[in-house]
């Protein structure tokens, strides 16, 4: 699996100190190149199946450029050198934070590592 490292502070809804404890973190990627992906937000964005159909139909995914991330992965690294900031994606975001979930880190927030 390929690694990447969050240079700057992505964008998303999550409030700005959590999502700053990302910068420096070394992630797991699904690729080692960016690829383009539906996205749609953490906190507004589509949490079953049904509603991701729905949100599909209604075209109110957007068209991102980035690198995935593996969600229970990028959690544990998070964890490690922020367990405050951990904690708030499992209270706040409980339906990403599963098996077979993913984080889009956009291309501009982050690095190949190699």
């Amino acid at each position: 699996m390929a690694s990447i490292r969050i240079t700057s502070v992505p964008p998303g809804e999550a409030p700005l100190a959590i999502r700053q404890a990302w910068v420096g973190l070394v992630l797991p990627s699904r690729r080692k190149r960016p690829g383009r992906y539906l996205a749609a937000g953490i906190l507004s964005g589509p949490r079953s199946i049904g509603e991701r159909l729905k949100y599909l139909l209604a075209v109110r995914y957007r068209v991102q450029s980035g690198y995935i991330v593996p969600t229970l992965s990028a959690i544990e690294v998070l964890e490690r050198s922020n367990p405050a900031a951990a904690r708030w994606w499992r209270e706040n975001a409980p339906h990403a934070v599963r098996a077979r979930r993913f984080l889009l880190f956009p291309t501009e927030c982050c690095q190949p590592v190699e």
